[in-house]
């Protein structure tokens, strides 16, 4: 490729090409990330992610990156960049985590790079955003499930602001963060980070640019999205037309209803047209609670949910989307919030709700479709720990010890280490030793447990236990448990997944249960014991393969008393399925 080769509509040759170059930008900007960033939720569980958008707010690419980062809020907070600054410069970087502007919660600190050439024309605009372990929180967490507003919150909320002019630093702002964040030499590695990933990207595009020409690339951008939309055309045509409706339950948390929080979704598929659309609006208004969405993650969501539940090699991005409706409503509680609303756990709790809402509504319109419900988050295996070592310096990190919560899918089992549907499954799990170097924890127990699964045809993930404490001081430990009370649910005859619980194991060893959304301090000498939720069954378990259900027993996911009751599968003495018993069973 060189720019003095003219565009050809339809080369499948060259836009594979430019797309692959485009995505190997995104991927460098990720690999800058993983490699400089100083807390362990960068470097060790890699919550972050990097995009490009186009000169008109379009998301382009987004190699590796986790879904409720990137699908929705990378495009409206570069059209808020423009808002707020008319003129933008080469050498300017900006500062975002406003979830009223566009940033899918504070706590994802984005820093925003207009790419702009030597003639001082706009080309594209590269994010890079990254989780903090504190971005200044009234207390030590970035998921404050009980936060009344955003004043109680207390999180730095920067709007699209000013952080880099002619690539210098803006000490008034590095400042302000350093003042308010409890681990300011923490914070400060995550910044710069974030600010090389961003220059990365600016350098690469800006050479891609200059070897391919600017003329081409913007040709690709309009072939690439209309290549997507017909991708995403023949999948939706895939589909049975109609309408299906899900209703998924959070739990009771502090400034929510007794009851707990119902979202409703309706999801309508237009086979001759090739649309989708996607209502959240029949859902309740925004609650003084953290649990609220922001606009970017209300529509992330449903849109995490919509892709899981067809053709999956799709690509994610504005071409796919134009096939796509999401109704919102504003004040409503999976909307767009109206400020002070607190937007704190926006990226997970309530975000989940939605797609598995939309997968799930999928699966309710035909076989073969959508997906079950996926575990709940955030256990206390997955909470944010803090505290002050014996020599006076303070530590917060969140940790991501053991998490599964993946769903029952129309061919195949869970992902058991998913996560959350949100990120799917990419973020890692923790290191033992390695969090047991970094962190004053020592980590007692981690395994799956047996009989947790949601059984299907397919199955769910099973639970996780993790068992850990403190070692040479007391921690706190901020978490947002969902799934207690309103477990994930099966599809298409599928069943639940385990319950999420936790407690505290006192020094006499006692276990002591624990709310779901706490900050809870565990002292030398006492652990704290946190099972995480499994995931949803796909179809019927009675009528999944037996010579899986055999397998199961014998890796020790599944006892041979539930293979009997629930699956209806009887093993013979070496273990395998007996084919007449089985057949008797299931007759």
């Amino acid at each position: 490729m060189t720019k003095t080769q003219p565009r050809r509509s339809g080369d499948g040759v060259r836009l594979a090409l430019i797309n692959n170059r485009l995505e190997s930008v995104a991927r460098k900007m990720a690999n800058t990330l993983l490699r400089t960033g100083r807390s362990g939720v960068l470097n060790i569980a890699r919550d972050f992610s990097c995009c490009i958008v186009t000169r008109d707010d379009r998301l382009l690419a987004a190699a590796e990156s986790l879904p409720i980062h990137v699908l929705s809020g990378p495009d409206l907070m570069a059209a808020s960049v423009k808002k707020f600054h008319k003129i933008q410069r080469r050498g300017d970087a900006f500062l975002h985590n406003s979830p009223y502007h566009g940033c899918s919660h504070p706590a994802d600190h984005t820093l925003i790079v207009p790419v702009i050439d030597d003639a001082g024309v706009h080309h594209f605009t590269v994010l890079a955003k990254a989780h903090q372990a504190d971005c200044g929180n009234s207390t030590p967490t970035t998921y404050m499930g009980n936060a009344r507003d955003v004043y109680h919150e207390g999180a730095l909320i920067f709007p699209a602001v000013q952080v880099q002019r002619d690539y210098e630093n803006i000490d008034d702002i590095i400042r302000m963060c350093r003042a308010r964040i409890r681990v300011p030499d923490q914070w400060w590695g995550d910044y710069l980070a974030m600010i090389g990933a961003a220059r990365i990207g600016e350098r690469e595009l800006l050479a891609l640019g200059a070897e391919v020409g600017w003329d081409t690339l913007h040709a690709h951008e309009e072939d690439f999205f209309d290549y997507t939309e017909q991708r995403m055309v023949a999948a939706i045509k895939r589909l049975k037309p109609g309408k299906g409706t899900h209703l998924s339950t959070h739990d009771h948390f502090p400034g929510t209803p007794e009851t707990g929080i119902p979202i409703k979704v309706e999801v309508s598929v237009d086979t001759d047209a090739a649309m989708i659309d996607i209502d959240l609006r029949d859902n309740p208004d925004c609650m003084p609670c953290g649990l609220n969405l922001s606009e970017a993650c209300a529509r992330t969501s449903a849109m995490v949910g919509l892709f899981n539940s067809i053709d999956h090699g799709v690509p994610k991005n504005a071409g796919a989307f134009r096939r796509l409706r999401i109704h919102l409503r504003e004040g409503c509680i999976v909307g767009i919030p109206r400020h002070p609303t607190s937007c704190s756990v926006a990226t997970t709790n309530l975000a989940d709700r939605v797609s598995n809402s939309v997968q799930a509504a999928f699966a309710s319109m035909a076989e073969g479709q959508g997906m079950a419900e996926a575990g709940a988050i955030i256990p206390p295996s997955s909470g944010v720990i803090s505290g002050e070592l014996p020599n006076g310096a303070r530590f917060i990190n969140q940790v991501f010890l053991g998490i599964s919560g993946g769903a029952g899918a129309p061919g195949t089992d869970a992902w058991q280490t998913l996560c959350h549907v949100g990120n799917a499954g990419l973020c890692f799990q923790d290191s033992i030793e390695l969090d047991e170097l970094r962190q004053p924890i020592h980590i007692h127990s981690r395994r799956f447990l047996p009989d947790s699964e949601g059984a299907g045809r397919n199955t769910g993930a099973s639970s996780i236990l993790v068992e850990f404490g403190p070692v040479g001081c007391d921690i706190d430990i901020g978490y947002v448990s969902d799934g207690t009370d309103n477990a994930p649910k099966g599809v298409r005859g599928g069943l639940s997944g385990g319950p999420a619980k936790q407690y505290r194991l006192t020094r006499n060893g006692d276990a002591e249960q624990l709310p779901g959304c706490a900050q809870v301090q565990i002292l030398q000498g006492e652990r704290l014991r946190s099972f995480s939720c499994g995931g949803g069954g796909y179809g019927p378990p009675a009528e999944r393969d037996p010579a899986a259900v055999a397998k199961d027993v014998r890796e020790g996911w599944v006892s041979a008393a539930r293979a009997l009751a629930v699956y209806k599968v009887a093993l013979d003495a070496a273990g395998n399925a007996d084919a007449a018993a089985t057949a008797r069973l299931r007759g």
